[in-house]
């Protein structure tokens, strides 16, 4: 008989037999961090930024971050340990201990359609840095004269126009696949010698890029002395002086909001995954602490300290300003390679800078592909080699669609769904299960088990009260802003409703299939507990 829980009835399933576990602390605190620590911290975090109040952005940042980021955080840790412990590292068998109701498990699917169906897009972008990596290498885009044809390669890569540099995907989809094959050899490796292994060198190595791309953007001063206002100074001042007038703006309010959850990669169900290879007793208060610290020194002072600044040292403010409002793929992709070209050293420099940007994506997505991996290993009893080559199977053939309907808005549309919406719309729901379905005191109790340092009394009623009416008010807003725009498609050119439907109905499908395997991986504990043939 299954070991009951302190706090409902736990149904009786299958105890945990030989599950993987992490090494050392120091490991899953960096594998943690490796989760967090993507493409957004190096991109996304300076133009949310820039686009919003600059250093004013950072009160909204940091209320979210203390009443969102760390009891979410503790939160999944603790419900990941919790699951863990009973064999199961995913969040349908977790949710089913934490409420003891036929619906539970299928509710918990849900934590892993969002990180998979992220992973279907998130790997075509995190391969366009190994790209990028590779032209600087080779000087590719160095002939690449203004940011106008600059925006024409980066289209022409992906398969959006033609040009001299690209007749059609054929690059972009080797380098995806290169991609996708070191996904599922780091996967194929397991826990310790995979992720664990590859995250213990992976941030270092991020961090000491990281630093000397700072050093270098520190020291550069003023570029062009014909243009005196175009300085390092000048940058940093502006993506940091504060505009408190944008505080009245409740989208500023929103988009540091969403920062949060996108850089520490809460609501996204991997969380959960990791802190499910830990033992009952290990700590998750210090150690998510640790993870969190980790994340918030590479996105704040690493982050903040480069694309920016140097930009507007290049481009000056009207420009830079403009750029920013054209999103991270502008600044990333399209800024950020003509300041390597008037670079000294520049091949060398932003060969680094992409092949940062790569390793950083590498790691979500791995984490990203964790939860899907572990279901099929704790619920199907696959071998990890079998589930990887399942993963990096069902990736391969899923990213097609996003190659080649990207310029129909297809990536676009799964991205708000999957990774705007439904990430925030998870949260409220393990909140719910965990605080007040599984009970406040039962999970305060779960997440102190083994601490090394005592949680101040605040976060037990923020995460109670405080956090789930934030969420729902922000979904609020964000659904009467952006959703219903977005449900009814306005601003979408005729010409690409089909292939927004067939976005809609591939992640449809997607999650049917899930509900599915759920399904089955119930009826078949049903039957080996039964000793029911099949």
């Amino acid at each position: 008989m299954t070991k009951k829980t302190s706090g409902p009835e736990a149904p009786n399933l299958l105890k945990p037999k030989g599950r993987e576990r992490w090494a050392t602390r120091m490991g899953v605190v960096l594998a943690m961090a490796a989760n967090a620590i993507g493409i957004g911290n190096f991109l996304r975090f300076p133009v949310q930024c820039a686009q919003n109040g600059g250093g004013a952005f950072m009160i909204p940042y940091f209320i979210a971050f203390l009443l969102i980021g760390i009891p979410l955080m503790w939160i999944e840790w603790g419900i990941g340990r919790f699951g863990g412990k009973y064999g199961h590292g995913t969040t349908p068998g977790m949710f089913h201990y934490l409420w003891n109701h036929p619906l539970a498990k299928y509710v918990g699917a849900i934590g892993i359609f969002l990180p998979f169906g992220i992973l279907i897009y998130y790997n075509y972008i995190v391969s366009w840095t190994l790209a990028y990596s590779a032209f600087s290498l080779t000087g590719k885009y160095f002939t690449v004269p203004s940011h106008g044809e600059m925006v024409n390669f980066l289209a022409a890569y992906q398969g959006k126009t033609q040009n001299i540099y690209f007749q059609d995907t054929t690059t972009a989809c080797i380098f995806l696949f290169i991609t996708i094959v070191l996904l599922t050899w780091v996967l194929s490796r397991g826990v310790v010698k995979g992720i664990e292994a590859l995250s213990t060198w992976g941030v270092p190595v991020t961090f000491a890029i990281g630093a000397l791309l700072v050093w270098r953007v520190l020291t550069l001063g003023t570029p062009d002395p014909a243009y005196p206002e175009r300085n390092i100074l000048n940058g940093l001042g502006f993506m940091w002086n504060p505009n408190f007038a944008a505080l009245k703006n409740s989208k500023v309010w929103l988009a540091a909001t969403g920062q949060i959850f996108f850089t520490l990669s809460v609501g996204f169900g991997c969380i959960q995954t990791y802190a499910s290879y830990l033992s009952e007793k290990d700590d998750v208060v210090v150690s998510g602490l640790a993870t969190v610290s980790t994340n918030e020194f590479s996105e704040v002072l690493i982050g903040g300290f480069i694309a920016i600044p140097v930009t507007v040292a290049y481009f000056g403010l009207v420009e830079t300003q403009q750029i920013a409002q054209n999103g991270a793929f502008d600044l990333g992709f399209c800024a950020m390679p003509l300041i390597f070209q008037r670079l000294a050293g520049g091949q060398i420099l932003g060969t680094l800078w992409f092949f940062l940007l790569f390793i950083a994506g590498l790691l979500s997505s791995i984490a990203l592909a964790q939860p899907v991996m572990a279901f099929l290993q704790d619920e199907f009893k696959l071998n990890r080699k079998h589930a990887a080559f399942a993963v990096g199977g069902l990736c391969l053939f899923l990213s097609v669609p996003v190659v080649v309907f990207l310029k129909h808005g297809f990536l676009d549309e799964m991205d708000f769904w999957l990774g705007t919406l439904g990430v925030v719309l998870f949260a409220v729901i393990e909140i719910i299960l965990f605080m007040w379905v599984f009970g406040a005191r039962n999970a305060w109790k779960e997440i102190r088990k083994g601490a090394d340092m005592k949680v101040p009394r605040f976060f037990f009623f923020t995460m109670r009260y405080v956090t789930p009416v934030y969420l729902i008010v922000l979904l609020g807003f964000w659904f009467s802003q952006d959703g219903i725009q977005v449900l009814l498609m306005k601003g979408v050119a005729a010409q690409h409703y089909p292939y927004v439907w067939f976005a809609r109905f591939l992640m449809t499908a997607l999650l049917v299939a899930l509900l599915l395997l759920v399904h089955m991986a119930w009826q078949r504990k049903h039957r080996i507990q039964h000793r029911i043939p099949a």
